[in-house]
């Protein structure tokens, strides 16, 4: 940011405001399309409209929230289809919806990743440290060493196989997670608690997160350090779950961990919903689980939309080149319950906002 000492009858033009708040041009134009409170030019001249700097620095100063909507995915149970859920989402935000969207992997497993660049690619980014195991290991350095995590080489533009789908960008994960988060437990805080644990993903994607519309957070199945990373960037959050006991049984610790977490922030982190994945309609027990999830008042709300078991979608996971997202999910059904789900997303999640 400029010296506050300069006059604020001073006339910018959209690059220096731009380097007035330390970030993109992109990122100022998506204030300026998606905030109301943004300043009204003084003049739009051909090069582009003039703005005072009063007004400008007074409305950074004001703005301390992102405008992309970024929300968590997590559950505590494994297989339940979270990895499923959150590509479909990121590809139907995008190609059904003209969202610009950003997946963050934070799930040692990996999955996601592979699922959206493939396991080539992953082993080749892998290999050279461009994941976010990069980041958090970087906390882990003894003081005086230069951290190596590289933000711009680490993320993936335009992933997926589907040639429909063009504006998303992923931000990787890896296998080393797992030993990296045991090691973030007790790392040394650091002067003023300057190494908050659960501040390493902020600050490392500040800079970038007003690019997108939606920035999706494939949190591990667990409530440890990492996931707890991706909270804190979180204003809301999802849980998929297959209509089982075992599937649902962790909902209500899911709810009391992210509360708890939230208010020692002084912070507010939306309950978006539940979303029901491999539904079976033929299974008493898929049905009858739904209707407790439905019925219980202290449930985040169950989506209407039911993402049903089926082999197209159970194949979408395979890193294979299509060229529309009805090829990918299937003609029977799968395609139109995922952008049916993710219509109902959309409006939640701007509901909550």
């Amino acid at each position: 940011m400029r010296d506050a000492s300069e006059p604020d009858d001073r006339f910018v033009g959209l690059f220096e405001v731009a380097e007035m708040a330390g970030v993109g041009r992109t990122v100022v134009a998506n204030w300026r399309r998606r905030d109301q409170r943004f300043p009204a030019p003084v003049v739009n001249l051909r090069s582009g409209p003039v703005f005072r700097t009063g007004p400008i620095r007074r409305y950074l100063k004001r703005r301390n929230t992102p405008m992309a909507h970024v929300i968590s995915t997590i559950n505590l149970k494994g297989g339940v289809g979270k990895t499923t859920t959150t590509a479909g989402l990121a590809e139907f935000l995008s190609g059904e919806f003209g969202k610009r969207v950003l997946v963050i992997d934070l799930d040692p497993q990996t999955n996601l990743t592979t699922v959206l660049i493939g396991e080539k690619k992953w082993e080749d980014l892998n290999d050279d440290g461009y994941t976010l195991a990069t980041l958090f290991r970087d906390a882990l350095l003894p003081e005086g060493e230069s951290p190596s995590f590289d933000l711009e080489k680490t993320l993936q533009r335009n992933v997926s196989s589907v040639d429909a789908v063009s504006k998303v960008d992923l931000l990787p994960s890896s296998l080393d997670l797992i030993d990296v988060q045991d090691r973030l437990a007790s790392m040394p805080s650091g002067r003023y608690y300057s190494n908050n644990p659960t501040e390493l993903l902020r600050r490392a994607v500040r800079k970038i997160i007003d690019n997108y519309d939606y920035v999706l957070v494939d949190c591990p199945p667990n409530l440890g350090i990492v996931t707890l990373n991706g909270l804190r960037i979180s204003h809301g959050y999802i849980i998929p779950t297959i209509p089982d006991v075992l599937s649902t049984y962790g909902i209500p610790q899911i709810q009391r961990r992210v509360r708890d977490f939230a208010d020692s922030l002084g912070e507010t982190i939306n309950e978006i919903g539940i979303i029901v994945t491999k539904y079976k309609a033929n299974s008493t027990v898929h049905r009858n689980t739904v209707r407790e999830l439905e019925d219980d008042e202290k449930l985040p709300v169950v989506l209407s939309t039911f993402i049903p078991e089926k082999n197209d979608i159970a194949g979408s996971a395979d890193f294979v080149g299509r060229a529309t997202l009805r090829q990918k999910y299937g003609y029977q059904g799968g395609f139109d319950a995922f952008h049916a789900m993710t219509e109902e997303f959309i409006e939640l999640v701007e509901e909550s906002a």
